[in-house]
């Protein structure tokens, strides 16, 4: 079991690594043994197995800068034991990385920070054992690390007040935290950025450099001395330190002109002159004297610490969990994900929906999805697969880089024709292949559930998708978790789940002497008795493995077992026609099927919606040539009813595919009517401004041409009164 223990106790490791998770709540890690993982039950681990959460653990992991940091982000992740609100403030901290990431100005990359000296340090401080000037400038990197985080903090809340509450709840942990200006200076004064004890740190090291230093180099012009002086194997011989004393090494063992102790013979021979014996005794007592003081250097610095343990140790946790904060931002940043709006279930329509702050930075709103959906994901994308594309395509682009450079080289050294062209179609293989991949992304899948959808079967062909659909709806639902955006467009909306339980793919237990089918059924039974109102469950091909007639009628019974009192969302695929009659006959039951383009034979990998799949193996074969005589008795094999469904079928997904296309058109033309209505209203704005304009320019003209009129009138009335009568 997990229990909190203090900071520094042994840590187990789950996939091979030390499990220290940060709890909030408390100034402990929580560290879990490797027997944590053994401890989950048997079905929540195949299930987190089956959806390669693992695999997903470790890349998030990758986008730490530290070693502590990558361990307590695997862990974390791991364990999947978030309550709500910890989920909730998980995303919060995400978010709020990432708007300190979009300002610009702070810096949580901690490179540069080593955490584990720093654990080191503060391990040996505790035992009253003197750091090493290593783990020194390590403390004094976090130290400076954290002051630099709370002076950006300040500008940015100097420059916006209101950047303090954005940046909640990073703001918060950061302005906590306690740095000793004393603590930088003192090492700053003692310690060099290699890592030495400088020389003006105690007069009584200078002391004892500056002696060792004084018999290096007597005994460096001595040795010179004594080799110059022998003229026959002088070239043979050369100076050298052997266990901190000056010796001579010979090449031959031929007798030397100096007397002297021989400390080794053979191919060649190592002397120690008796002329420096006494000034080595010297240098051993000299350096001694040095690491003496560099002891006394380190040891008052670990004085000084010890009186601030406390605080840097508060550091080290808020660092490592910075970290954490830091790989999910980053990851979300690189692969473009999206803020999530978790909830409970019992509370969809109520306050407990988790928003991120509403900034003044656009990128980090998200607007409310409509609320008859339970489950809202538009365009979701499988992380892995999204990964793995990347990943292949940037191998592409380096290879070609790679070819063009070595094509380059060849050139410049020119060699043969047929080297060079062959060089020519490497490089344009290379490039198709680049081509090919920009041009083949994965495919996005949208997922609308609606509130009162308890199971969606999902049908199609093999290899379709339907197995991807569930492990990215499943890792979406604990990436939100998690505190991880998922990655999906703007409006995400997710429940909280308690657990997310999965049977996908061959499970045949060999140990057990289960057939594949046997397990699928433990695994399910399992998932059954183990589910609750808030889990999330995942079956891929239920009813499979069997007689297709019994496989259905099972299938069928499971499905409306998790319908009536099972977990509060059952995704299944499944070839089993009969299943998709379930939604005719019980609202609680949602259909959608892969789309099949049966012009190219290949699958979209795009969901239709409310839509039941249908059987393309007849047509697909009659398309592929196979005789019209087996094609025709297939058919009546098959039946006229099931054909009749099938034409239904194929009529409602024509009918889908036309109301998607007028939906996209509508939306279109909206947009086009949108911004006409806008454009027509500034025009509007511009014509009154023009109106009133001219209206006060005939007005000052009228204006002028009165006051010049009544000028003219006046001057001549004066004029007038003038004249004589």
């Amino acid at each position: 079991m997990s229990m909190p223990v203090p900071l520094f106790a042994a840590v187990g490791t789950i996939h091979g690594c030390p499990i220290n998770v940060i709890r909030r709540r408390n100034a402990y890690f929580k560290v879990s043994s490797s027997m944590d993982h053994h401890n989950l039950s048997k079905v929540k681990s195949n299930s987190l197995r089956v959806l390669e959460w693992d695999k997903l653990c470790h890349s998030v992991a990758s986008f730490a800068r530290t070693s502590l940091g990558r361990q307590a982000t695997k862990a974390q992740l791991w364990s999947l034991d978030q309550t709500f609100q910890e989920s909730l403030r998980l995303l919060q901290e995400t978010n709020a990385a990432i708007l300190m990431h979009n300002h610009d100005s702070f810096n949580l990359d901690l490179t540069s920070v080593d955490l584990a000296l720093v654990e080191s340090a503060i391990k040996h401080a505790r035992r009253d054992l003197p750091l090493d000037a290593n783990e020194a400038m390590a403390l004094l990197s976090l130290l400076q690390f954290v002051e630099a985080l709370q002076l950006s903090l300040k500008a940015a809340i100097k420059q916006d007040s209101d950047w303090y509450k954005q940046f909640m709840p990073l703001s918060e942990m950061i302005t906590q935290l306690v740095v000793n200006r004393s603590i930088i200076k003192l090492i700053q004064q003692v310690i060099d950025e290699d890592g030495s004890v400088k020389d003006s740190a105690s007069s009584a090291l200078k002391k004892a450099r500056d002696q060792v230093r004084t018999l290096e180099r007597k005994l460096h012009q001595l040795m010179d001395k004594l080799i110059r002086n022998e003229t026959k194997e002088a070239a043979l011989m050369v100076a050298s330190s052997v266990g901190g004393r000056w010796c001579i090494s010979s090449g031959t063992d031929q007798p030397t002109g100096f007397k002297g102790l021989l400390l080794s013979s053979g191919s060649g021979s190592i002397i120690e002159p008796l002329a420096a014996v006494p000034l080595n005794d010297e240098l051993q007592q000299a350096r001694a004297l040095v690491a003496k003081a560099e002891a006394d250097v380190l040891l008052m610095v670990t004085e000084k610490i010890q009186m601030d343990l406390d605080d840097i140790e508060k550091s080290l946790r808020t660092a490592i969990q910075l970290d954490m904060i830091y790989a999910r931002a980053t990851y979300s940043l690189s692969y473009g994900g999206t803020y999530p709006n978790i909830f409970l279930p019992e509370d969809i329509d109520g306050p407990l929906m988790a928003e991120p702050y509403r900034s003044k930075d656009k990128t980090s709103q998200a607007s409310n999805p409509k609320k008859e959906w339970i489950f809202y994901l538009p365009k979701a994308y499988h992380p892995l697969l999204l990964q793995q594309h990347r990943e292949k395509l940037s191998t592409a682009r380096k290879n070609v880089r790679s070819a063009a450079a070595e094509i380059r080289r060849r050139k410049m050294q020119a060699e043969n024709m047929a080297v060079k062209g062959e060089a020519e179609i490497d490089l344009s293989s290379l490039q198709k292949q680049v081509r090919a991949l920009e041009e083949a992304p994965p495919v996005p899948v949208d997922f609308f559930i609606s509130q009162k959808t308890r199971v969606l079967v999902i049908t199609g062909p093999n290899t379709g998708g339907k197995t991807i659909c569930l492990k990215t709806i499943g890792l979406a639902a604990m990436m939100a978790k998690s505190g991880l955006h998922v990655l999906s467009s703007e409006s995400a909306k997710v429940p909280w789940f308690d657990c997310v339980f999965a049977d996908i793919g061959d499970e045949q237990s060999l140990s057990q002497s289960l057939s594949t089918f046997s397990g699928h059924l433990k695994q399910i039974s399992e998932i059954q008795s183990q589910s609750t109102r808030r889990s999330l469950v995942l079956l891929d091909e239920v009813g499979a493995g069997t007689n297709p007639l019994e496989g259905a009628a099972l299938g069928m019974s499971l499905l409306e077992s998790f319908a009536r009192s099972g977990a509060l969302l059952t995704i299944a695929t499944t070839h089993h026609g009969e299943l998709k009659t379930l939604k005719y006959s019980n609202d609680a039951f949602e259909n959608a099927c892969m789309e099949f383009d049966e012009e190219n034979f290949k699958p979209t990998y795009k969901i239709l919606w409310g839509v039941p799949g249908r059987s393309n193996a007849i047509n697909i074969a009659e398309r592929l040539g196979v005789p019209s005589s087996i094609v025709d008795n297939a058919r009546e094999l098959y039946g006229a009813a099931s054909a009749e469904i099938d034409e239904v079928i194929m009529d409602m997904e024509t009918y889908k595919q036309k109301f998607q296309e007028l939906i996209k058109e509508s939306r279109h033309y909206l947009t086009m009517s949108r911004g006409l209505h806008e454009k027509l209203l500034v025009s509007r704005r511009k014509l009154q401004d023009l109106g009133t304009q001219q209206r006060y320019k005939k007005m000052r003209e009228l204006s002028e041409a009165a006051a010049v009129a009544r000028s003219t009138l006046h001057k001549k009335l004066k004029m007038s009164c003038r004249v004589p009568i």
